[in-house]
């Protein structure tokens, strides 16, 4: 009962209802409030396009206005009633709106809100310069309204039928459909990846935009008894654009608000002053400035929400018992190559990542295809999947030639892939994000009417994904409140669920902890008992454990292709991915050291910290300190806390209780560029360096006096000098974590966090970048985020271990490095033993 209450539906209901009755309790006219219904309805279906689908159109108003002038028209010309007269006017917009998609959905960000404004601009030239058809400057005037003869009685059909039109937008909104629309706006290349058709999804979504605001344009003609050419200009074309960021873009509701204040402070204004627009953008500005959310973001911010309301918060009920995951499988020819890559090659400019590769990949193996950083791994699976075209070669799987395919048909041919840097729908649920991917490939995934979550076969099959990868726990919880490592085991759950033929899975077991390695892994040795796999990953161990078959690139040639054993044995393969010898750690800190650091002055300190996201607890009662000089790592299973843990030190996650300290000043919640400026410098996971430019260019930009300079960087990492020239999106992942640690180190700080400094990295840059934390060990304190136990203990001076946000051991790094029986408790690790 308390849910039917709150449905939006029935809010814009009452609040246009309550509008309606206060009107006439002073006896305005009624027409203002008609114009608000109306507009809200306008809002909305841009919000369709805005919110859902992520393309922002400047120009909606093209069908706005075009509907208008189609309504006036058809009724001047003896169309029996007004009901009639709107049928036609939607279809009218149906058919515009599928033309100017076609043109225009090839181009996208800014060139795709543009073209929406030009095409406004130019109905609005041929309505005002076509007198013969449109009236030109005096528009079409005198308009019957034969049902609805009275202001009254037009109102009453505007609110029942711009309320349907809102309950149409929600039923959409919650559709497979509406559903896979959000997944679009997220993340368009994993959507893609997926088998999503997303040029047909953003078509559909415009034409329905089309459709929605036509509607509401026909009922403004009919308001006003008239079309004008007005509502096509350039002026107004933004109108329904800044109604609903005004209400709040992220927010069903938002659209309402929007016009109310709209029209009201227009109306207000207008009767001040011709110039009202003078008044009336400096308070959108202030308001845009004050609350980015819009008005109901506002609300929410008072309210200690910061969540968006687009859709209903539940997830389908979890049962009682979840059925094990099991994969369809495939009935394939064990003996026939179910992919075979000939004479691949591919080249940017002058560079050369991939000459003349050749490989079978046969049903049932679990192939890996390994090398080191900037080998060509992820460019070789981009070529496979489609997100790059190879320069030569041919590509054939399961007996069709698709070198040529686009991603979203080669994926529905039986591909399904996973990223090396996480890829997922950051403002989807946990469960959502499984189980759009789940539907990507069903027919039903254009259903527009019945709700996403009605679909038991989809629901019981997303359940029994995340509780393979173990988040059925988390499966209400959105994306971006995971921690790094959940995030990562979401993706494989995301790569699982199209059952494909093959699987191609980049570093898989990136970020994760040791006990989650081992499900994960144990898990892949499944999958390839039903399925093709190809794994690119760089933990060489698990690779020679797991693997039937293992392909090593370098350099962009294969050098090498066998059985785990004669691939181990490999001496070019040796030199080539893991150097000359095995990965020997850089020197402990001397006792003497320790003690020494031990004794300096405490640099951070954290008390008492209690933080969390969208209501949900992750830290309690947190404590930790670190001194000058001192490397001190955070350790422990995924989703302990580690992340949210710089998060809060950074005050990019706001602290609910509790205090931090720097230098003995405070910084709790301080803005996250004062924490920079205080003296903190942060190596974020995905390193997030600015892709579009050079390696000298993401130094330049970071540098402030006081901070190391670029020799020193470049004495540190002395491959970055031999790249400074190079874009940052053209380096591997060992080279961009070097360059995301020389960023933090050429700013002031006296305090370094570096969270998940070695994932995705072959073992020879792994040790290039522990030896470069061992010359930083005493200059700078650091703290360091790390799944890897084995790897950053030898690095350190003391060390921490979250269990569910809280500290559960606290001391020398010697002391649990030698301590099995506490690893394995604290860390879920399992010592190996020896061979």
């Amino acid at each position: 009962m308390n849910n039917a209450l709150r449905h939006p539906v029935l809010l814009v209901f009452v609040v246009l209802l309550a509008l309606t009755g206060l009107w006439h309790l002073i006896g305005a006219p009624i027409g203002l409030i008609t114009q608000i219904a109306i507009y809200t309805l306008y809002g909305a279906g841009v919000c369709m396009l805005v919110s859902y689908t992520g393309l922002v159109p400047f120009g909606a108003s093209v069908f706005f206005g075009c509907a208008s002038y189609a309504v006036a028209y058809i009724t001047l010309r003896g169309a029996p009633n007004e009901i009639v007269a709107l049928l036609f006017c939607v279809a009218f917009s149906l058919v515009l709106a599928a033309v100017i998609a076609l043109i225009i959905l090839r181009r996208r960000g800014l060139y795709f809100s543009l073209l929406t404004l030009a095409f406004s601009q130019i109905a609005f030239e041929i309505a005002y310069k076509w007198t013969d058809v449109t009236g030109g400057e005096n528009g079409l005037q005198g308009v019957p309204r034969r049902l609805f003869t009275n202001p009254w009685s037009f109102h009453a059909f505007t609110i029942v039928t711009v309320c349907l039109g809102i309950g149409l937008l929600w039923r959409i909104a919650h559709s497979p459909f509406g559903r896979s629309l959000q997944a679009l706006r997220d993340n368009e290349q994993r959507a893609q990846s997926l088998g999503y058709d997303t040029f047909r999804l953003k078509f559909v979504s415009f034409v329905i935009m089309g459709g929605i605001v036509g509607y509401a344009g026909g009922l403004l003609a009919f308001m006003l008894q008239g079309a004008y050419a007005d509502n096509l200009s350039w002026q107004h074309a933004g109108d329904a654009l800044l109604m609903a960021v005004l209400g709040g873009v992220h927010h069903f509701l938002g659209p309402l608000w929007g016009a109310i204040a709209f029209i009201l402070l227009e109306d207000r204004l207008s009767a001040i002053t011709e110039s009202w627009w003078l008044i009336f953008a400096p308070i959108v500005i202030l308001f845009a400035l004050a609350s980015p959310e819009g008005m109901q973001g506002l609300v929410f911010r008072l309210m200690r929400r910061n969540d968006w309301t687009l859709t209903r918060k539940d997830i389908p009920p979890r049962p009682a018992t979840i059925e094990p995951y099991r994969s369809a499988g495939t009935k394939l020819d064990p003996t026939k190559p179910i992919l075979t890559v000939t004479g691949l090659s591919k080249r940017f400019g002058s560079l050369v990542v991939a000459t003349d590769l050749n490989l079978q990949v046969y049903p049932y193996k679990l192939h890996s295809f390994i090398g080191p950083n900037g080998a060509g791994k992820t460019t070789f699976f981009n070529m496979l999947t489609g997100l790059l075209k190879p320069n030569a070669g041919s590509i054939v799987f399961d007996g069709h030639n698709i070198t040529n395919l686009p991603v979203h048909r080669r994926i529905r041919l039986g591909l399904s892939r996973s990223f090396q840097i996480l890829s997922v729908f950051p403002n989807l649920t946990a469960f959502e994000n499984v189980r759009v991917a789940i539907q990507a490939q069903d027919r039903r995934s254009w259903g527009l009417w019945r709700d996403a979550y009605d679909y038991e076969d989809f629901n019981a099959r997303t359940w029994s994904l995340l509780a393979a990868v173990g988040l059925e726990d988390r499966a209400a919880d959105s994306c971006a409140n995971l921690g790094h490592g959940q995030r990562r085991l979401l993706e494989i759950a995301i790569s699982l669920a199209t059952d494909a033929k093959l699987l191609l899975l980049d570093e898989p077991l990136a970020g994760l902890a040791e006990a989650d390695r081992q499900v994960v892994g144990s898990l892949i040795r499944k999958l390839a008992d039903t399925h093709a796999v190809l794994l690119i990953e760089h933990d060489i161990d698990r690779v020679l454990a797991l693997s039937d078959r293992i392909t090593v690139l370098h350099q962009g040639r294969l050098i090498a292709d066998g059985n785990p054993a004669e691939v181990g044995s490999n001496p070019d393969v040796v030199t080539a991915y893991l150097g000359a010898e095995r990965i020997i750690p850089p020197p402990a800190p001397t006792e003497a050291d320790r003690a020494a650091h031990a004794a300096s002055k405490p640099i951070l300190v954290v008390e008492q910290l209690r933080a969390g996201y969208a209501g949900s607890v992750v830290l309690e009662d947190l404590s930790l300190i670190v001194h000058e000089g001192e490397a001190v790592p955070l350790v422990g299973r995924n989703g302990v806390g580690k992340n949210t843990t710089l998060r809060a030190i950074t005050c990019t996650v706001r602290s609910a209780s509790g205090r931090i300290m720097l230098d003995g000043a405070e910084i709790t919640n301080a803005k996250p560029y004062e924490i920079n400026q205080k003296g903190i410098s942060l190596v974020p996971e995905g390193r997030r360096l600015f892709p579009n430019l050079t390696v000298l260019d993401n130094l330049r930009l970071a540098t402030r006096p006081g901070g190391a300079s670029l020799d020193d960087v470049y004495t540190l990492f002395p491959k970055l000098k031999v790249l400074q020239r190079s874009k940052a999106e053209s380096l591997s992942g060992g080279e961009r974590q070097m360059l995301a640690i020389a960023r933090a180190l050429v700013v002031p700080a006296k305090l370094i966090l570096l969270d998940e400094p070695f994932e995705g990295l072959a073992p020879t840059i792994v040790k290039e970048v522990m030896d470069a934390l061992a010359q930083l060990r005493g200059r700078v304190a650091m703290v360091i985020v790390e799944h890897h136990a084995e790897t950053v203990l030898p690095l350190v001076d003391r060390a921490y271990v979250l269990v569910n946000g809280r500290v559960a051991f606290e001391g020398t790094a010697k002391t649990l490095q030698d301590d099995p029986d506490l690893q394995a408790r604290l860390l879920g690790v399992v010592q190996k033993e020896a061979a």
